[in-house]
This record gives C-alpha cells, sequence and structure tokens, in this order.
C-alpha cells in the first residue's frame, strides 16, 4: 500500500465466486478478498470495489480499479484518505479475519 496523490494505492488479489463476500487476509504483499459474485460483466470488480469501499468508509465511487480489471491481482485507487488511516484499517479488517467464526447453528431434522 502507498499514498497516491489524493488518496492510497491497494494491491488486491480477488478471488471470485466464493461462498462469501469478505477480506480474508494477505496474498503476498496483496489484500486477499473473495467475492461471491462471479468473474463475468464486471460482477466480480464491483464487488470487490464495494467490499473495499465498506472497510476505507468512502462510497464506492471513491474506489475505482487502476490495474487488472481482467486478472485477480488489481490495483484499486481510494480517494481522500492517507496512508496512515489506511493502514490501521486494513489491520483492523485482517485482525477481524482473522478471528474464529461463532458457532455454527445446526439445523435439527424432523
Amino acid at each position: 500500500m502507498e499514498q497516491d496523490g489524493d488518496g492510497v494505492s491497494v494491491a488486491v488479489h480477488v478471488q471470485p465466486q466464493a461462498g462469501r463476500t469478505a477480506i480474508v487476509g494477505r496474498h503476498g504483499d496483496a489484500l486477499k478478498v473473495r467475492v461471491a459474485a462471479p468473474p463475468v460483466d464486471d460482477r466480480a470488480n464491483e464487488a470487490a470495489v464495494a467490499l473495499i469501499a465498506e472497510m476505507f468508509d468512502v462510497p464506492p465511487t471513491g474506489v475505482r480499479v487502476v490495474s487488472g480489471d481482467r486478472s485477480r491481482v488489481k490495483r484499486l485507487h481510494v480517494d481522500g484518505i492517507e496512508l496512515e488511516t489506511a493502514v490501521e484499517l486494513v489491520d483492523r479488517a485482517l485482525e477481524q479475519a482473522a478471528e474464529p467464526p461463532g458457532p455454527r447453528r445446526r439445523r435439527q431434522r424432523d
């Protein structure tokens, strides 16, 4: 991640058609995200942009794909955020991703 003009540039590794949309960790230097959307008609990119926008608390219009729009590894630009704040928000998201999920409820059989 680096300061880039009026915002930050973030490397993101996107896994499309996942069971859920979430930030799940790191993939090398990139932030790894899973999106439920398929990689068709730009839907996986849109889902990744929405997820990153939510994490940085900016509108989806404040996040754009700079490179890798047809690749799993993308570079996204997030407008209006300082590097220090971005690092804190990414660290918080990664901490939450590392927490074990809550207990699963089993379905009762009739």
